[in-house]
């Protein structure tokens, strides 16, 4: 890793001290408007996150002016992505360039769980979790 930065990127964000990690071990973000939580992860020049939606919840349509690329772990959605709509299930994925609207309906009755990739690392991402319930990981010894 790089520490020419006192291990912050040029937005002064964090960067993730490991090179390998387990989601347990990464503070979580509970958003109840949307049942919703997030996790996130910062390198020099992206973010990765990880979001889980409650069953019947909506991931609200949004647009960013990043890209971001997307892949579904569990879970089914009824997703749109600019003008096109189709419901997808594990393993399955999604790109939205910049400024492209994308959302959707969780169906079925299993939480949905996806990995988002934003390029690059910006402070805005972190802004947005800075208004959730920040919580302690889920491998944390209380």
């Amino acid at each position: 890793m790089n520490n020419q930065n006192d291990g912050k990127n040029s937005n002064s964000t964090e960067i993730f001290p490991h090179q390998i990690f387990s989601w347990e071990d990464i503070d979580r973000y509970r958003f109840d408007e949307d049942c919703s939580e997030t996790q996130i992860i910062s390198g020099e020049h992206m973010h990765l996150l990880r979001a889980v939606f409650e069953p019947g919840s909506t991931y609200p349509m949004h647009s960013h002016p990043h890209e971001q690329f997307s892949l579904l772990l569990s879970g089914r959605i009824l997703l749109t992505v600019g003008d096109e709509t189709r419901e997808i299930g594990p393993g399955d994925g999604w790109y939205a360039a910049s400024n492209v609207p994308h959302g959707g309906q969780i169906i079925g009755d299993e939480k949905a769980v996806f990995v988002d990739v934003y390029s690059p690392a910006t402070r805005w991402i972190l802004d947005i979790l800075d208004t959730g319930q920040r919580l302690p990981p889920v491998g944390s010894v209380d």
